[in-house]
């Protein structure tokens, strides 16, 4: 059975699950229509792989020769599922969805600080697929495939190939995480492990869960934002079943995000006793104001759904014009407190490399400017 897949940041080939493949739509080509309803394999398949493409469906300027140029030369490729797709607001540049996922000039720019690996993953790789920064967990990166390009992605340009996700290298993973006792959690991340078809994840599953001293599988995925019959009653029910504890971690930054479909896939989740988290990510022009913030924290906790963290941005190479002063960043976040119950607040952090955990911003000291970031006094 084939994978159903994007495949990397690196190529314009598609392979869905019927073994079809699909070139890169050029700019001229009409977008796809949009179903009632399809399966996510087949959403897969439809999204859209052009930025010129993605202009034209939702009535924007078309492409200038500088832009077109950095969009052809580029690496990571569009890609966006109708699903998201319908949830963009026509004709508006400013859409908080829509600034996610167009290629734009800025992604060109050379800027100081900004690399291809800005969070060190390629020092903590011990064996093929498997990362291990931290004491006690360690993460498989199980394929390269999303279900959509996020542009501020901080693993737009890591060398998917170099880690693989054939059945070879996954038993190079279990044997790594089975030779160290220390290892109690294990997290499936990629690319998105969702992304992987049922036959293949829950081979993945079962070998983790025959390993005496691992006891609990964290799954992070935003499939079930952006393609949300992803979570089907079969991925429920092997979930449901497993003798680890499962954890559910999603990725959605703005409410816009969040519509009917979305709300069912996450109650199927939560409904099998499957604890759901979110991670977002601080973008600028996204939300980097304080209602959207507290928007944002208001529809995951009615949903049942622990706001978990809130990023500062991954300084990798093409997304300096996400970033948000780490100043502004901690004042939104004091700022939530004042509107939110404190299990709705995220905390705030940033990921440097070398460190044994994620840094929550407040413990960093100072800013680059001298700017102290500790106002806990």
């Amino acid at each position: 059975m084939q994978q159903a897949q994007s495949l990397t940041p690196h190529a314009n080939l598609v392979r869905t699950a019927s073994g079809d493949e699909v070139r890169d739509q050029p700019s001229g080509s009409p977008a796809p229509t949009q179903s009632a309803a399809v399966d996510w394999q087949t959403a897969m398949k439809r999204a859209i792989r052009s930025g010129s493409v993605l202009r034209k469906t939702l009535g924007l300027p078309p492409l200038n020769a500088n832009l077109a140029q950095v969009a052809a030369e580029s690496e990571f490729p569009t890609f966006v599922p109708l699903e998201f797709l319908r949830r963009i607001q026509p004709g508006q540049l400013d859409d908080p969805l829509l600034r996610q996922v167009l290629p734009v000039e800025a992604e060109s720019l050379e800027v100081d600080g900004f690399a291809g690996d800005p969070v060190g993953d390629l020092q903590s790789m011990p064996a093929s697929g498997v990362l291990h920064k931290y004491d006690g967990r360690a993460l498989v990166v199980t394929t390269g495939a999303c279900g959509v390009h996020c542009r501020y992605c901080f693993r737009r340009e890591f060398p998917y190939s170099e880690a693989g996700n054939a059945k070879e290298s996954y038993a190079q993973v279990i044997d790594y995480i089975r030779s160290d006792a220390s290892i109690d959690e294990v997290l499936l991340s990629g690319g998105d492990p969702l992304t992987l078809v049922d036959e293949k994840l829950f081979e993945l599953i079962s070998q983790i869960e025959s390993i005496d001293h691992v006891k609990r599988l964290r799954i992070h995925s935003r499939m079930p934002i952006v393609i949300p019959q992803r979570v089907t009653s079969e991925l429920v029910a092997r979930l449901q079943q497993s003798c680890l504890a499962v954890w559910f971690v999603i990725h959605m930054n703005h409410t816009n995000e969040w519509d009917a479909a979305v709300a069912d896939a996450i109650a199927k989740l939560v409904d099998a006793g499957i604890p759901v988290l979110n991670q977002a990510v601080l973008l600028r022009g996204v939300n980097d104001d304080v209602r959207a913030l507290a928007d944002l924290s208001n529809v995951l906790i009615n949903h049942r759904v622990q706001p978990y963290y809130l990023h500062q941005l991954d300084r990798v190479k093409g997304a300096a014009h996400f970033e948000v002063d780490e100043n502004v960043g901690f004042d939104l976040v004091q700022q939530l407190r004042s509107l939110l119950p404190g299990y709705a607040v995220p905390t705030y952090v940033r990921e440097i490399e070398g460190r044994q955990s994620k840094t929550p911003v407040w413990e960093m000291g100072q800013n680059e400017n001298g700017v102290s970031l500790d106002t806990r006094k």
